[in-house]
């Protein structure tokens, strides 16, 4: 996933890097062409719970995760120099990956993983601060930083690099973007996906393929969660031979040594299956990613609507004020008004009224103009960027797809093969029985 390009050193930064002609913040680091990944060696290393008092001064218990990062170049001069580390809260890594969606609106921006348990079987605990999942949640949160790290755009913004270096002040350089005030309403949002009235066809298709990816991912890991249940039991149920064989084995003189070894392969068999369904979630964890991913995409597509209902809107606006114009140039009214009306009861405006008004329809056409040509120019260039990491992403996603359900393909393989062999050496203590 990462481009070719110029390697960069980020230690060097000057102010004059920092900010634009207008003083304000420049989000991009480097020239485009180098990711982070190549300059910025990433890991998520470890969790702790901690305790301590929320914004309304009430006691609560939360995890934070340990961030590591090494230079790349030190890495490959064969240096290993102790790596820089901060604490960050999941609330920190949303507040990141809002930012991101409001700043690159036509991107996919890779989804954080989830924050609380779905789709889990039975024995799994569903409690946000169970330890196997605090750690599946780790490892979700690097692959997160190295998605984003690894990104051809966003692995260039200046506010990701403040978040894995600047322990304190990143969240103040975060908001000083403004990027609140950029956020899309989801009732703006809505109101565009049923009134737009000519949206891009290809992005249609692909908010269809959106709600089509995440309905298939859900119900195979709610297949998943069902079939670990049952295979859970079948293992455990296992245990039972285990135990009626060794206790066989006590009262038996020739066969008893037989039924003993074959009850430890019994047993052995019944145990092995929470090493292979803690195996399974990782391939569960893979799948949500692109359950998560899919609403991703549709952000994207959402964002086409509203700015194709904006241009809809500004040219409507457009035709309006021309269509008053023309009317008030020639004194004819095409269609009802109550200026019109108005006109016809108490006769018409003097000429000085008339100048000075058909003086602002023409300000106003030439504002109207002007915000049509801008979003014309905003949805054309949406639609561009947004089609070309449309198609990374579909890229990537059947790179990551196809390798995750072979790998779960072969993990199953050799599940039943192990059970093969365990049955295999409990015919061979029968044998010599």
């Amino acid at each position: 996933m990462a481009d070719d390009g110029r390697e960069e050193s980020l230690g060097t930064d000057d102010d004059s890097d920092q900010t634009g002609a207008d003083g304000s913040l420049n989000n991009t680091m480097v020239e485009e062409g180098s990711t982070l990944m190549r300059r910025m060696e990433i890991c998520v290393a470890e969790a702790e719970k901690r305790s301590g008092k929320n914004a309304v001064s009430m006691q609560e218990t939360y995890t934070v995760y340990l961030i590591e990062t090494r230079p790349m170049d030190a890495v490959a001069e064969g240096r290993n120099p102790a790596p820089d580390c901060l604490w960050r809260r999941y609330s920190e890594f949303e507040l990141l990956r809002n930012y991101l969606i409001v700043t690159y609106p036509y991107i996919v921006v890779p989804p954080l993983p989830e924050k609380r348990a779905e789709f889990v079987w039975h024995k799994l605990s569903a409690d946000n601060m169970d330890p196997d999942f605090v750690e599946r949640r780790r490892v979700g949160l690097e692959n997160f930083l190295l998605r984003v790290a690894s990104h051809p755009v966003l692995s260039n913004d200046k506010i990701l690099y403040y978040f894995l270096t600047e322990e304190h002040g990143w969240k103040e350089a975060v908001y000083e973007t403004g990027f609140q005030a950029k956020a899309d309403s989801r009732l703006r949002a809505l109101s565009a996906t049923f009134r737009v009235r000519n949206p891009d066809k290809c992005f249609m298709e692909m908010k269809h393929y959106s709600d089509e990816l995440q309905s298939h991912t859900s119900q195979l890991l709610r297949a998943r969660a069902r079939v670990a249940d049952r295979l859970y039991g079948v293992y455990k149920v296992h245990g039972n031979y285990g135990r009626v064989f060794s206790e066989w084995s006590a009262i038996e003189k020739e066969m008893g040594d037989g039924l003993q070894s074959a009850g430890h392969h019994m047993d052995a068999y019944a145990a092995s299956i929470d090493d292979i369904l803690e195996e399974e979630e990782h391939y569960a964890d893979q799948l949500k990613e692109y359950l998560f991913y899919a609403e991703a995409l549709r952000a994207v597509c959402r964002k086409h609507e509203l700015t194709q209902f904006e241009l809809e809107m500004a040219s409507q606006d457009l035709i309006s004020k021309k269509q008053q114009r023309e009317e008030l140039a020639t004194g004819i009214v095409r269609t009802f008004s109550l200026k019109g009306m108005t006109n016809k009861l108490f006769g018409q405006e003097a000429p000085e009224q008339r100048e000075a008004r058909l003086k602002l329809l023409e300000d106003l056409i030439a504002e109207g103009e002007e915000t049509v040509k801008e979003k014309t120019i905003e949805r054309a260039e949406h639609v561009e960027k947004a089609w070309v990491d449309i198609q990374r992403f579909k890229e990537q996603k059947d790179k990551d797809l196809r390798e995750a359900l072979i790998n779960y393909a072969v993990m199953q393989i050799s599940m039943c093969k192990k059970g093969i062999q365990v049955w295999s050496n409990a015919k061979e203590c029968f044998l010599k029985m």
